[in-house]
C-alpha cells in the first residue's frame, strides 16, 4: 500500500515503479470523483456514480473504502483476492483510512507512507499541477497535516525530495517484500513441492 497527501509525488512515483517492474500490478481503484483531463475509466479508475458505489458498498464488494475530499473511493475485494491466490505483487494507491481497514483484514500487508520534503513544497507542488482552486488546495493541505498523523502505523517512510532516490527507496522495499517467507513461497509452489515443503 502506497499513501501520501495529495501533492507529494505518489502517483508519479507509482507510475515509474510500474514502468521499471511489469510483475507488479497496481490495483484499479473506484471511485465517485470526475475524471481529471488525460484520465481513461477502467484505466486510471473505475469511475462510477454515487448511487452506484454506495450499492456496491452495500452488497460487500470493497475491500476497503473511504470518503477522501468529498469523494468516495474503494477496492475491490474480489480482484485483490484473486492477485492474493497467485501470489502476485500488487500495489494499492490509497489514502490512510483505506490502508488502515486493509491492515485489519491482511496483517502482513506492506505500507509505505510518501513524504513530501516541507510542506511549502507540497504546496508548491499542488499550485504547479494546476487541478484545483484555491479552496480545493487549502482543504488538501489541510488534510496532509491530518493524514501525516497516521504516518508511525506504516512500515516504510520514503521521502520525496529527490525524485530518482525516492524511486530507488520504493525498488528496495519491493525487493525486500518480495523475500518475505509468505510472498515468496506463493510464488515458488513447484520449488516448495519438490523440495517437500
Amino acid at each position: 500500500m502506497i499513501v501520501a497527501p495529495s501533492g507529494a509525488g505518489k502517483s508519479s512515483l507509482v507510475n515509474a515503479l510500474l514502468l521499471e517492474d511489469p510483475a507488479l500490478k497496481l490495483s484499479l481503484s473506484t471511485t465517485t470523483r470526475a475524471p481529471r483531463l488525460g484520465e481513461v475509466d477502467g484505466k486510471d479508475y473505475r469511475f462510477v456514480t454515487k448511487e452506484g458505489f454506495l450499492a456496491e458498498r452495500d452488497q460487500g464488494r470493497f475491500l476497503e473504502y473511504a470518503e477522501v475530499h468529498g469523494n468516495f473511493y474503494g477496492t475491490s475485494r474480489a480482484w485483490i483476492e484473486a492477485q492474493m491466490k497467485t501470489g502476485r505483487d500488487v500495489i494499492l494507491e490509497i489514502d490512510w483510512q483505506g490502508a488502515q481497514q486493509i491492515r485489519q483484514i491482511i496483517p502482513e500487508v506492506q505500507w509505505i507512507f510518501i513524504f513530501p520534503p516541507s510542506f511549502e513544497a507540497l504546496e508548491e507542488r499542488l499550485r504547479k499541477r494546476g487541478q484545483d482552486d484555491e479552496a480545493t488546495i487549502q482543504k488538501r493541505l489541510a488534510a496532509a497535516h491530518l493524514e501525516l498523523g497516521y504516518a508511525h502505523e506504516a512500515d516504510f517512510i520514503v521521502v520525496n525530495d529527490d525524485f530518482e532516490q525516492a524511486l530507488l527507496d520504493l525498488r528496495h522495499i519491493v525487493a525486500a517484500s518480495r523475500l518475505r517467507s509468505g510472498s515468496s513461497m506463493a510464488r515458488n509452489p513447484a520449488l516448495l513441492r519438490r523440495l517437500g515443503v
